[in-house]
């Protein structure tokens, strides 16, 4: 019996062996670099420069714009690149030009002192953002369309690897290098941050030369999406416009009203349940995430001593948390992997609640990032399968980027005001009340899992 198990799990296990498995490792690091640099790293980097928190508060609006991309999503779907897409292939082809452009925008960050011009630095930060959300459209669609459903588990686990390394690196990365560079730890300097952002726009060389390399996946014609186009044609033909004006009528149903169309008759009414789970599912960390790095510096650790920590447990724990959800999702299903995740992330919130009231303890900062990161790893891997699974192959850039900008629109509004809330509160509550923002997710996800058992498969 035993022996039966662990041959069991063995086999789950080797799924992490195939190509395209092993090979999203690379593209999750491209998606999972620029997020914390407009974000939780350079926060750090405006309070050290003595940004007011409530400024800092509002700057993570930038991350609104991952919350929006589905507005353009459709472009990215099923709009051609001059030349691009001829080389390379549909997804590829976005892929490339959102990554090279990220890497424009953030040497643009790097050649900017935010003392001296935030302006400027919220226009790059701006574009940082705009190009990332492109390339998780494209990226998404790639990794949907890649590998049938049972390997979704395994892509979403080793992306999520590769996503969390580089956030390691664009976080505990960016600190330890701003930090050698540093002459005076206790005192600002605008050069060693800059080398730091430098260092980050070259390693998107990554993302860059991995999507030259790919192949493009073999998609099949969707014989849904063709049909839904002719019925669109038909009708709009009866309205006896120009053939030019026809065709566009045609092709923007089909890109912007189709893949939305097509999610709701699916569902029918459980597809507004569904919606709120995924706009509130990451909400605890999300909106605990943006004040992090500021407590860290009010707390007295050095970047340093976040950079050493994060790198080290960090690391080891956001990859043992990814493989993790992985095997879970193979093993006890979506569902309950989701349940577990959401219980971890909004558990784990407290400890910073407990952090806060001890000061600086480089052994509690261990614990805490340990256990914050084995969470998020587990809950993400659980919920990027979930996403994919609500897909559908006809639209899936188009529906995947409605799922993951829901996720977000809520709780990064949200998170604009935390700096506000800490102002007046302090960060004990703060962390204890991003806690308590995760029990509505757990029964969203119980009745999400109900609809799930009872509907038929064929439904």
């Amino acid at each position: 019996m035993i022996n039966t198990t662990v041959a069991s799990w063995l086999s789950i296990c080797r799924i992490y062996a195939h190509p395209r498995v092993v090979g999203m490792l690379a593209l999750g690091f491209s998606a999972g670099l620029p997020l914390l640099l407009i974000l939780g790293t350079l926060s750090f980097w405006l309070r050290e420069a003595g940004i007011d928190r409530a400024t800092i508060g509002h700057l993570s609006w930038i991350g609104l714009a991952y919350g929006f991309k589905w507005m353009w999503s459709p472009l990215v779907d099923r709009l051609p690149l001059p030349l691009l897409t001829r080389l390379l292939g549909r997804r590829r082809a976005w892929l490339l030009l959102s990554q090279i452009t990220i890497a424009i925008a953030l040497v643009g960050m790097a050649s900017t002192d935010p003392l001296e011009n935030l302006s400027h630095m919220v226009f790059f930060a701006l574009a940082v953002a705009f190009a990332s959300a492109t390339q998780d459209i494209a990226l998404d669609a790639y990794r949907i369309e890649a590998v049938e459903l049972r390997l979704q588990g395994a892509m979403a686990a080793t992306y999520q690897g590769g996503y969390r390394l580089a956030m390691i690196l664009a976080s505990a990365g960016v600190l330890w290098i701003a930090a050698s560079l540093d002459a005076s730890p206790t005192d600002y300097d605008y050069q060693s941050w800059q080398i730091a952002y430098l260092i980050m726009a070259a390693c998107m060389a990554i993302g860059i030369i991995t999507t030259l390399i790919i192949q493009e996946p073999d998609v099949p014609i969707n014989h849904l999406a063709a049909e839904n186009e002719r019925q669109a044609s038909q009708m709009i033909t009866r309205w006896n416009l120009n053939a030019r004006l026809t065709r566009l009528l045609t092709w923007l149903y089909s890109a912007m009203i189709a893949p939305f169309q097509n999610f709701i008759v699916r569902h029918g009414y459980h597809a507004f349940l569904i919606l709120t789970l995924i706009a509130v599912y990451r909400i605890s960390d999300v909106v605990m995430g943006v004040m992090s790095n500021p407590f860290y510096v009010d707390m007295g650790y050095t970047k340093d001593e976040v950079a050493t920590v994060s790198k080290v447990y960090g690391v080891i724990m956001t990859l043992l948390g990814a493989a993790v959800g992985g095997v879970l999702t193979a093993r006890l299903g979506v569902i309950k992997t989701l349940f577990l995740g959401a219980v971890l992330s909004a558990a784990t919130n407290l400890l910073f609640v407990w952090l806060s009231l001890r000061g600086h303890d480089i052994v509690g900062l261990i614990f805490t990032i340990s256990a914050d990161n084995l969470s998020a790893g587990i809950a993400s891997s659980a919920f990027i399968a979930y996403l994919s699974g609500l897909t559908n192959s006809a639209y899936s850039a188009t529906q995947y980027a409605l799922f993951s900008s829901v996720m977000l629109l809520l709780p990064k509004f949200i998170a604009g005001f935390s700096g506000q809330f800490v102002d007046a509160y302090g960060y004990a509550l703060f962390f204890m009340g991003t806690a308590l923002l995760g029990l509505p997710v757990l029964i969203l996800v119980w009745m999400v899992g109900r609809i799930e058992f009872k509907t038929p498969v064929s439904s």
